[in-house]
């Protein structure tokens, strides 16, 4: 398993780079191969690499991605090793260990009969072309394990927040500032009233106080606007991101953010974007999560993260998902990116466990 995800984690594979992404699709689709005694469909969409085997009448998708956030030439910065018992490289936490993982709990089956798997290639930026495939193979199933990385101390994930993105364009007039800036519509200005209110949106939403870990979450993120520093704004911007635990909160997000208006005469908004993932609810998870318990011969523990996945499109179908149960560690995205290894053989064997009872009908 060490072997197999040093080959991974030694082939970049950067989502922003499509031949990257490429050629860390032919290694995959090799390890795929060696171990599951098949090869997969090689699925390219808009020049982005995807892979997937079909087993029979497929009853289980096994889910996951091998692009990473990771720019090429990271690994002069963030070598691959393993020290004391924990695997470090780009990628390795989000998700190589949790391939390779899916990859050796399959070996051990019988019989591969029932089964899917579908390995993407653009899920750090919004799955925009595999969308369609995760929907494809997912909708009908009984169950879609999804192999992302646990949460703190292993926990699997079984309730992911959904996600929204919007845009608010704010249009204003120019005018010199010395000379006459009565004249223009300050698009900064008004631009600054709409921060404000977005930032009010969640309490809103929610209608009191929630846990972090469930609250909705309204973000201003990128804003820019302008164009001389004696020129009144005649545009500007901001992009926000939206975070919500249920279908519903989504809907009520959307509907106030297209609610907004101006306050500043003159100006006028225009919001574009909307939902991009529907919210994996616990009760997608609640069965497949207990069946867990029941077959993992130590407690496992569960999680509601704020982050989003391709479970977030399964659950969104309506076929029962759970999520996390890729490599335990920590430092997703991050510089202390890292995977126990000791702890790779027992979520194979429960990944294994898991497949093989939705199989014979649990």
């Amino acid at each position: 398993m060490i072997e197999d995800l040093e080959e991974l984690v030694t082939c970049e594979s950067f989502s922003g780079d499509l031949e990257a992404v490429a050629r860390s699709a032919k290694v995959v689709a090799a390890m795929g191969a060696r171990h599951l005694g098949a090869e997969p469909d090689v699925l390219v969409v808009d020049g982005v690499t995807h892979l997937r085997w079909t087993f029979g009448e497929p009853r289980v998708l096994l889910l996951g991605h091998h692009d990473t956030v990771w720019p090429i030439g990271t690994l002069r910065t963030h070598p691959w090793s393993v020290v004391d018992g924990v695997a470090r490289g780009p990628g390795v936490f989000d998700m190589k260990a949790g391939l390779v993982q899916t990859f050796h709990a399959l070996a051990g089956l019988p019989r591969l009969d029932g089964v899917c798997v579908l390995v993407t290639g653009d899920e750090e930026v919004g799955s925009r072309t595999s969308r369609p495939l995760i929907e494809e193979s997912a909708r009908g199933l009984a169950a879609t394990f999804v192999l992302e990385a646990s949460a703190d101390g292993g926990a699997l994930k079984t309730a992911r927040k959904g996600t929204s993105d919007y845009r608010v364009e704010v249009y204003g007039t120019a005018a010199h500032a010395g000379l006459e800036p009565w004249n223009g519509a300050n698009a900064g200005v008004e631009l600054a009233h709409q921060i404000l209110a977005v930032s009010q949106l969640a309490a809103s939403v929610d209608g009191g106080e929630l846990p972090r870990s469930t609250a909705t979450t309204v973000t201003p993120t990128v804003l820019s606007g302008g164009s001389t520093v004696n020129t009144v704004p005649a545009q500007a911007r901001v992009a926000v991101d939206v975070r919500v635990s249920t279908l519903a909160a989504q809907a009520r997000v959307d509907e106030a953010m297209r609610a907004l208006a101006p306050l500043t005469p003159g100006t006028r908004i225009e919001v574009t974007g909307g939902p991009n993932r529907p919210p994996l609810e616990a009760a997608m998870s609640e069965r497949l999560f207990a069946l867990a318990q029941e077959l993992s011969p130590r407690p496992l523990t569960s999680a509601h993260v704020g982050g989003a996945s391709d479970g977030n499109f399964t659950a969104g179908l309506g076929c029962p998902t759970l999520d996390g149960l890729g490599g335990v560690g920590g430092g997703a995205h991050a510089d202390h990116e890292h995977v126990l290894v000791e702890e790779m053989p027992g979520r194979m064997e429960l990944l294994r466990a898991l497949v093989n009872a939705v199989l014979a009908g649990a």
